[in-house]
């Protein structure tokens, strides 16, 4: 009998796929870039057709592209792990089954199933962590953080566990509880990305900019060998920090050098690049000829649809960078909320629509519009998925359309607030005097 390294069954049909089994276990719940091992399993012939849980990695991870055509690229290896001669244990089983509901856009289903298998088996922490990206993207962060409960009991030996943890508990602002889960995660593994990242929020929130800062450029020597997304982004939050202290040439540095460059065609690394440019720009910062580089790797994302946070954060992106696939991509999201699945409909509708209405309107210039729009739905925006720190970008957005379009009475009260819960950020208070002198209110030191 097998077993992979984190003592699972695993059937296979030859002893040697395990080291690619393990390396996407691990990989996976690690940020790191190895979790791509199945593929070349499966894609070189030697355990294709008797493996099916080699084949529901794969399909995973061709599904994890977020692009319109995933779920063509990974249906074949589902197929063939759905008609394997080989019997495969309940666990196995119950994987692919939640994979063939991710590729085929059942992800109420896939969620059941993810769930169920941490029930029955609270370490297989890959299912867990794909449970919790579902459960992500749908703004359900109390599903996520029950997920990673139910684990803990048999998996708590796992530093990524407490890394899984630490962030469900941020999403769902229990900050104090994140931050003991997030430095226990470190204290088991100092090279523990997704607990640097989970810190990082927290610290964010509460306005721990400077120590924030500090202690992403102190761990960020363990962040080799992650993936682009792990990479970028935690580098993104690092920009964030400096955003925040008006370091307007760092950012502009960890754009160009690490932010915008690792892998230019992914849909995560795209949205870095998107949010970070447009929150230099609502800081005032000449970005340059930025756009156009990101525009162009976005102009085939016009009909992906994966997920309504991505198509929202392509548009802004077309938008800006001056792109006719703007309109087209505009047209798309109208068709597609119009004709939404029932588990996704309100969020394309209710949510999804408006805000994309208000983002290429702020794009654009059209300061009334981006505010009515983008009013109507920042209310329910967690809907949509993203973390708060990503989202945040849609109320940036929102507040400069206010700020833009004379509102200076609106903008004062949401300003006022953000800045009382952000001390340290000068960027806050730099864009709150602006406001209190275009009010009158010079002497009002913010």
């Amino acid at each position: 009998m097998l077993t992979d390294s984190l003592g699972n069954t695993v059937t296979l049909q030859h002893a040697a796929s395990l080291g690619a089994v393990n390396d996407f276990v691990e990989g996976f719940i690690a940020s790191e870039a190895r979790a791509i091992a199945p593929l070349a399993i499966a894609d070189g012939g030697a355990d294709t057709e008797l493996s099916p849980l080699v084949q529901a990695y794969c399909a995973a991870l061709h599904m994890f592209a977020e692009s319109r055509d995933a779920p063509a690229n990974a249906r074949p290896y589902i197929e063939q792990a759905l008609h394997t001669s080989i019997a495969a244990t309940p666990r196995e089983q119950r994987f692919v089954q939640a994979v063939k509901a991710w590729v085929d856009g059942d992800l109420p289903r896939a969620i059941a199933l993810h769930e169920e298998q941490v029930r029955e088996h609270p370490r297989d922490l890959a299912s867990l962590k794909l449970g919790q990206y579902h459960l992500f993207n749908r703004g359900d962060s109390p599903g996520m953080l029950r997920m990673a409960l139910a684990a803990l009991p048999a998996a708590g030996d796992v530093p990524y566990l407490h890394g899984m943890l630490a962030f469900a508990w941020e999403q769902c602002h229990l900050l104090a509880q994140a931050e003991a889960a997030a430095r226990h995660a470190i204290h088991l593994r100092r090279k523990e990305p997704w607990a640097h990242h989970a810190l990082a929020h927290v610290m964010l929130t509460q306005s721990r900019i400077r120590e924030g800062q500090a202690f992403l450029a102190e761990v960020s020597d363990t962040w080799t060998g992650l993936n682009s997304f792990m990479v970028t982004h935690n580098w993104w939050h690092q920009a964030l920090f400096a955003l925040e202290l008006d370091d307007h040439a760092e950012v502009l540095r960890l754009y160009d050098t690490q932010v915008w460059g690792v892998v230019k065609e992914y849909s995560q690394d795209q949205i870095n690049a998107v949010s970070l440019l447009a929150r230099l720009e609502l800081a005032g910062v000449d970005v340059g000829h930025r756009w156009q580089d990101v525009g162009a790797h976005l102009a085939a994302r016009t009909a992906d649809h994966v997920l309504p946070f991505l198509d929202m954060q392509y548009l802004y992106g077309l938008a800006r960078a001056g792109r006719p696939e703007a309109d087209v991509l505009m047209r798309h999201i109208e068709h597609h909320a119009a004709h939404a699945a029932a588990g996704a409909r309100d969020a394309w509708q209710r949510v999804a629509l408006p805000a994309s209405q208000g983002l290429l309107a702020h794009a654009r210039g059209d300061w009334p519009r981006a505010v009515d729009a983008m009013g109507n739905a920042l209310p329910r925006l967690v809907e949509i998925g993203g973390s708060h720190a990503q989202r945040d970008l849609f109320a940036q957005v929102y507040l400069d359309a206010l700020v833009r379009g004379g509102q200076l009475g609106g903008a004062q009260h949401l300003l006022q607030q953000a800045v009382n819960s952000q001390p340290e950020s000068r960027r806050l208070k730099r864009q709150a005097a602006q406001v209190y002198a275009a009010l009158g209110l010079k002497e009002i030191n913010p």
